[in-house]
């Protein structure tokens, strides 16, 4: 079998490396230079926290982001499975327990308990749930792992290809990873905005992914090692992946200094914003449409739901073998 995968983001090189695994030839063809200009997945949290997304998301996504940790161990030996901490202020201790409510896998901690994960933490929030079988992982350097896996596996990435691949014949499968670019065929894709900020924070250390809650504005803050973390992220309903918003930068700073007054003096070393696809449900899908297989929709789940996509589209690609829970 000959595989085709049109898209360099975590869905593409995850459906690739699935596929190379299974002993298919595969060839990624992706638009832009490189794999940091190829769309989203370069400007995600990389958060493996299915428990947390169950707030806002059906069991479904609990299910296949729960698929995806043992994948990534595998694949990306350097995740970081330390649990994710979840937190309010005083002022937003309903927004805490409303949280708890809507999810399970946690444990309500005091400030002791707080402080014994996060000591830069210590006296600075009275109550927290931790989540302690999630997991992050750095989505840059995972995206270059995928790569360099596929290719040590007989695959190739094709930047700056243009031209689309033919219509898929018997023994060759084409598989269309690319997000919004897909909508001339998935009329009901639409576009949610993310906005995203890098700090150098030496005086700051945590050690674990970090969700603050507020009833307007929630933002987590991700390790990236070495004093360095990602803020984000914005959901804002929109195809343009214009720059960062001026109230949207101070919303996650000021959100970061109510965390820890370190982060006031902390470097902003880049700025992004990505626009995630997503369908009116905001749950992925494996849709097929004239010989092609399109996997699209994964709205904010993309290094969360790709492991387990990826097995499905191989499955049945190379099985025949469908899943109706993501399938149409």
């Amino acid at each position: 079998m000959h595989a085709t995968i049109i898209g360099a983001g975590v869905a593409g090189l995850a459906c690739a490396v699935e596929l190379a695994e299974r002993g298919a030839s595969v060839e990624v063809l992706e638009r832009a230079a490189s794999l940091e200009r190829a769309g989203c997945s370069w400007f995600a949290g990389g958060m493996l926290a299915p428990w947390c997304e169950r707030v806002s998301s059906p069991a479904h996504i609990v299910a296949l982001g729960d698929e995806g940790f043992a994948w990534w161990a595998e694949r990306y030996p350097a995740m970081v499975r330390r649990g994710t901490l979840v937190l309010a202020h005083a002022r937003d201790t309903a927004e805490l327990k409303q949280f708890a409510r809507r999810t399970e896998h946690y444990q309500w901690l005091d400030a002791a308990g707080i402080a014994a994960l996060e000591p830069d933490l210590e006296d600075r929030f009275e109550h927290g749930l931790f989540f302690p079988e999630e997991a992050y992982i750095d989505p840059r350097a995972a995206l270059a792992a995928l790569a360099e896996r596929l290719t040590g596996l007989g695959g190739t990435v094709r930047f700056g290809a243009e031209t689309p691949p033919a219509e898929a014949e018997e023994g060759h499968c084409v598989i269309d990873c690319t997000g919004l670019g897909a909508r001339a065929v998935l009329t009901d894709l639409r576009g949610v905005k993310g906005e995203m900020l890098h700090v150098q924070a030496p005086d700051v250390t945590l050690t674990r992914t970090i969700r603050v809650l507020h009833p307007r504005t929630p933002v987590y803050i991700v390790p990236r090692g070495e004093g360095r973390y990602m803020i984000g992220a914005t959901m804002i309903e929109s195809d343009q992946a214009s720059r960062i918003s001026a109230r949207a930068m101070l919303e996650l700073l000021g959100a970061a200094y109510a965390l820890h007054p370190a982060f006031g003096e902390a470097e902003i070393v880049e700025i992004g914003t990505g626009v995630r696809p997503a369908f009116p449900d905001n749950l992925p899908r494996l849709t097929r449409r004239n010989g092609t297989l399109y996997v699209n929709g994964l709205f904010r789940h993309g290094f969360l739901a790709a492991p387990a996509l990826a097995r499905r589209a191989a499955e049945f690609v190379l099985e025949g073998r469908e899943a109706p829970e993501v399938m149409q």
